[in-house]
């Protein structure tokens, strides 16, 4: 009788350098067949660069890989995909001009006798499954027009059309709102009852605990344990992550809001995909020395409020006012110059540059102040300097200091980089988007408190979140946005996640008084 391997997958003393750094130092990471297994750790910690070795991105200097207690060499993701092993990536491999349909079936494409596509089975087969898990997508959407959550859900349809065995989800939670992501974790485990076994990267302690069966936990590259999640706490974990007893709870005064610094008026932008306003009709005002958080689920209109706010879109009516000077046509840069910081939703599309080093996409928006140049030409000294302090004070982690190119570094530090830059340039107004998105608990600690210390300098910050944690925990103000409008304004004290869950749902409405 043969014995059935107690492991799917075993990565045994992996260990990965790149050029200043060594992001796997010997670790061990072993998977169940039909277990969730949470895969922790800091942001650089590792755990991405783990995780693109077994789908056959990397090529690791030490360690072997087993699937099913064989020995199995991954030299690309064709090998993995052979080896039934898919990967949802934290940044998405999506083609931005294809229809959400052709980037699901791209690369596994099924063809008749004559070489054409089966399109109609395709689309069938991934109805069933978007129908099957809750995943809801329009299929004839191009990714382009289509939110960061739907994107993720277009990542996960990629995988399940796939038949995958191994699930790999590196941040998978990222950009779902709440009620999404008890829905993912519901899917997560219907596909481990199936049979599949799951890898999961995550920084977010509360998902951990609620669907993983073991934890393995990384810190600076280098293995730290792995325990089972019913017999550990999330203090626990997190002292594991960070090497320090972290604060999960933000520590902050009452606020003293001051003057109105934004002021949105009667706001109009058309949709994209449908024929009607995704932002209709929404006014509000910002005052200095207040966190007002605009919370609401993925695609009820925030981004697009957002990017008319910052200039990425133009509204089709209402005005803008910041400070006391009308922004509502101006250009992105003016409106910056203006007094406006923004840490944008996408961080890749609309936060840096990312073939650009570290040191450079600091200064994106000051180049040309006086200490950057002279005479037109950019004191470099002075621009190392200046990123060396942000890097440090920020702790943003890479191979090569200030001299890193920002595409090699992990998503959680690219993002910190984006928050020291926005908010050391000192502007009236913050306009701060998931800006915690991808963090770990430590780096979400540190921003929280840089946050509200803007605050209670007397700065407008203007917080747009899909996290309810992050909103109950940091807001002073809420206003919860459901089909492009606000439906409703609260005091966090006074009211229940689960109230703002309805309000968030459309299931609740309430008349908005002007401010």
């Amino acid at each position: 009788m043969s014995s059935v391997p107690e492991y799917v997958i075993e990565m045994l003393h992996i260990t990965k350098e790149f050029p200043g750094i060594k992001a796997n130092d010997d670790i061990t990471l072993q998977l169940r067949k039909g277990e969730i297994h949470a895969l922790l750790g800091e942001n650089g910690a590792g755990k991405s660069t783990l995780m693109s070795v077994l789908f056959g991105l990397y090529q690791p200097e030490q360690g072997v890989i087993k699937k099913d207690g064989r020995e199995v060499k991954i030299n690309n993701p064709n090998d993995a995909t052979a080896l039934h092993i898919g990967m949802v990536h934290q940044h998405f491999k999506l083609i931005d001009v294809f229809t959400v349909l052709d980037n699901i079936i791209l690369g596994a494409e099924d063809v008749g006798a004559l070489g054409f596509l089966k399109k109609k089975e395709a689309r069938r087969k991934v109805q069933e499954l978007s129908e099957r898990y809750g995943l809801k997508v329009d299929l004839d959407a191009k990714v382009e027009d289509i939110t960061v959550g739907m994107q993720q859900r277009v990542e996960i349809l990629k995988m399940l059309y796939r038949d995958n065995e191994v699930l790999i989800f590196d941040e998978p939670t990222a950009v779902l709102t709440p009620q999404e992501i008890d829905e993912l974790m519901e899917i997560m485990r219907g596909l481990t009852r199936e049979g599949k076994s799951i890898l999961f990267i995550t920084h977010k302690l509360n998902e951990i605990m609620a669907v993983s069966d073991r934890v393995t936990v990384l810190r600076k590259g280098r293995y730290i344990g792995t325990v089972n999640t019913s017999e550990t706490t999330k203090a626990e974990l997190s002292s594991m992550m960070v090497g320090r007893p972290v604060q999960l709870v933000v520590d902050k005064q009452l606020a003293q809001p001051g003057e109105t610094v934004l002021e949105v008026e009667n706001l109009c932008v058309p949709s994209k995909l449908y024929k009607r306003n995704a932002v209709n009709n929404v006014s509000f005002k910002a005052r200095a020395g207040e966190i007002l958080c605009i919370a609401g689920i993925d695609g009820n209109g925030q981004t697009d409020l957002v990017y008319a706010i910052t200039g990425l879109e133009h509204p089709s009516s209402g005005k803008i006012t910041l400070g006391n000077k009308n922004v509502t046509r101006l250009p992105i840069r003016q409106r910056s110059d203006a007094g406006m910081s923004h840490i944008p939703e996408d961080r890749h599309k609309h936060g840096l540059v990312l073939d650009f080093t570290l040191e450079q996409n600091m200064v994106l928006q000051r180049f040309d102040e006086g200490r950057f140049q002279k005479m037109g030409f950019i004191r470099f000294d002075e621009v190392r300097r200046y990123a060396d302090m942000l890097i440090e004070q920020y702790d943003v982690r890479s191979g090569q200091g200030a001299e890193t190119t920002v595409r090699s570094m992990s998503g959680g530090n690219q993002q910190k980089a984006i928050v020291a830059r926005e908010i050391d340039r000192d502007k009236p107004l913050i306009i701060a988007v998931q800006p915690t998105r991808g963090l770990d608990v430590g780096a979400i600690e540190y921003i929280h408190s840089q946050l509200v210390a803007q605050r209670d300098a007397g700065k407008a910050v203007l917080l747009v979140s899909l996290e309810l944690d992050e909103v109950m925990n940091l807001s002073d103000r809420i206003l919860v946005m459901y089909e492009g409008e606000i439906v409703g304004e609260f005091d966090p004290k006074q009211i229940t996640v689960e109230e703002l869950g309805l309000y968030m749902a459309g299931a609740k409405r309430q008349e908005v008084a002007e401010q």
